[in-house]
This record gives structure tokens, sequence and C-alpha cells, in this order.
């Protein structure tokens, strides 16, 4: 399982590229109003991406994702369910989903972090689409989270859902800082 920062539309494509070139090919929680975008729909289908119905608790996507896992797919989150909305780029608040799967499953979470993708591809508006910048990923150590519970945490408890999502948020907000200031300043100031 995969848990990545939003910063920009392009992550996920950055993020897919990444993957096939480890050889995996990655399945993603998307927002369910994409599969409704005529031949981006077809295509999320197609491509057996798993449609999540934010603000809905009916655990679909969870069940699909937990299917996926077990059958070895690798699954991609975005855990701040959006594109980030801070000035500065870094991630926000996550959602417990990544906790929730990563325990009902035993799979490891694998941070994965970009930057540069940003100021090439916003939702719209002046300057959306401004290619030909470089956008650099990383991946960090896997973190088990079932290593971070305490003796007498109950793996069911939202509040220690809510605990172990401040972990994997914290991991990737620190991968992205250390992404943020190696990032050529050419390009960070680049119009």
């Amino acid at each position: 399982m995969i848990a990545c920062n939003h910063a920009s539309y392009l992550d996920p494509i950055a993020n897919t590229y990444a993957l096939i070139r480890a050889g995996r090919r990655p399945r993603f929680l998307a927002k369910d109003d994409l599969f409704k975008i005529p031949i981006v729909g077809a295509a999320m289908r197609g491509c057996r991406q798993i449609p999540v119905r934010r603000g809905a608790r009916d655990g679909s996507s969870l069940r699909l994702a937990e299917a996926a896992l077990a059958a070895g797919e690798v699954v991609v989150v975005y855990p701040e369910g959006t594109v980030t909305r801070r000035d500065d780029g870094l991630p926000m608040e996550g959602k417990t989903g990544i906790a929730r799967l990563a325990l009902a499953t035993e799979v490891p979470v694998t941070p994965m972090v970009s930057w540069g993708s940003a100021p090439v591809w916003q939702k719209s508006g002046p300057g959306s689409l401004r290619p030909r910048r470089p956008v650099w990923v990383a991946v960090g150590d896997a973190i088990d989270l079932r290593e971070r519970l305490g003796r007498d945490d109950d793996p069911g408890d939202p509040e220690v859902h809510r605990v172990l999502t401040r972990v994997v948020m914290q991991t990737l907000t620190t991968m992205v800082i250390d992404l943020r200031d190696r990032y050529p300043e050419r390009w960070a100031t680049a119009k």
C-alpha cells in the first residue's frame, strides 16, 4: 500500500510512472465523481481504479482496496482526500482510511511523495497548466502501523486510527520538506 501527498492533479500520473518503472501496476482510490466523466470514467473503470464516495460511510471502497491488497496488488491512497489547500504545498491532515486499511490488512504503508507538480497542473484558472518543470518523486521506508500499536490499543478504536494517520502524515510531510528543500531554485522560482 502506498500513501502519497497530493499537491497537484499531476500527482497520479507521476506516481503511476514511478510505480510502473518499479514493475508494479497501481490501483488508486479516487473520488467517484471522476468515474462519471466521459472517457475519464471509462479509463478509470478499465484500469480497475477504486471509487470512493466521499462523505459516505458505506465502507465499499475500503473493502475493494482490502481485496486488491489481498490479491497482491498495489493500492495507492491520498490520505488528504483532495489536493492540498495549503499555500506552502505541504500535506494537510489525513483521513483515517489509510490507518484502518493498514490495520485491517496487516499491510505496511509505503510513503511516496512528490514535489514540483503543483506549478505544473492545478484545477483551473490562469497559469493552471505550466509544463516543462521537473517533478521529483521519492519513496520512503515502509511503516508497519501494527508495530505502533500499544499493548492496550484497540485496532478498531477511532482514536488509534487518528494517531496512526498522524504518523503517516508526519512521515509524508518530512519527506516533502526534504524534496522541497533540495528542489533546484531555478525551477522553484520559474514563472
